[in-house]
């Protein structure tokens, strides 16, 4: 349940959770504001907390309606597109039935007749989905057994404000569809920053550490994600 509080003009979801310590955070693309709270702190004490992060607030909101937004794609030839963190031009061709793949500089999608930019994006979206899944399994398994934790299944979905979430009581991590546009090394540090949360449940000091041991670059790749331009399938 989401409680919701105004601060400074500010609306602030405020979750209440099993934690010990109260957190902050600011998501693209439009820079909602939550806070998630142990669930005996009162309500004003939460409010008292938010009024003290309220610089700190308005600086990471007008960081996020800074950044760069890609224009939405059209499906259209010599388009540009993204795959792992390389660009391709989209080119068109004709066939008896859907094909996708790539060559060193094209993003080659062959179609029946008939077929118009939303099937396009369909077909793309649906493509992009099995290039994550099968980049991720493995990673996914790597460290798992590198961090000593069972994980049952992940899923790869569209997020609108996440690069990635956990469930350590079900054993499952979700991966956002749009990792497959970037870099490998960002889901790397997805996965591995989600799985992290198997352990330590909060972004705490031992949490950060945790990072720090496994995958000592992993601010640089955070700050990647966090400058990068938001997504473009939106």
């Amino acid at each position: 349940m989401v409680t919701k509080l105004q601060v400074a003009g500010i609306p602030i979801d405020v979750v209440f959770k099993d934690i010990k310590n109260v957190h902050l955070s600011v998501y693209p693309p439009t820079g909602r504001i939550r806070v998630s709270a142990p669930r005996r702190m009162a309500i004003e004490t939460i409010r008292l907390f938010a009024i003290s992060k309220i610089a700190w607030i308005r600086k990471h909101q007008d960081k996020i309606n800074a950044q760069k937004r890609e224009t939405p794609r059209e499906f259209l030839e010599l388009e540009s597109h993204y795959v792992w963190g390389r660009r391709y031009l989209l080119s068109l061709t004709h066939a008896d039935r859907p094909e996708i793949s790539l060559s060193s500089k094209r993003l080659e999608l062959a179609t029946p007749h008939g077929y118009d930019a939303e099937d396009r994006k369909q077909l793309l979206a649906a493509w992009y989905r099995d290039q994550l899944r099968e980049r991720a399994t493995p990673i996914v398994s790597k460290w798992a057994r590198l961090l000593n934790i069972t994980v049952d299944r992940f899923y790869v979905q569209r997020m609108k404000t996440k690069w990635g979430s956990s469930s350590p009581s079900r054993r499952t991590i979700r991966l956002n569809l749009e990792l497959a546009r970037l870099s490998p090394d960002c889901l790397e540090y997805v996965v591995v920053h989600e799985l992290a949360h198997f352990i330590v449940p909060n972004h705490s000091p031992r949490f950060v550490t945790l990072l720090d041991r496994h995958l000592p670059g992993w601010r640089s790749i955070r700050d990647k994600l966090n400058d990068g331009p938001l997504s473009a399938f939106e």
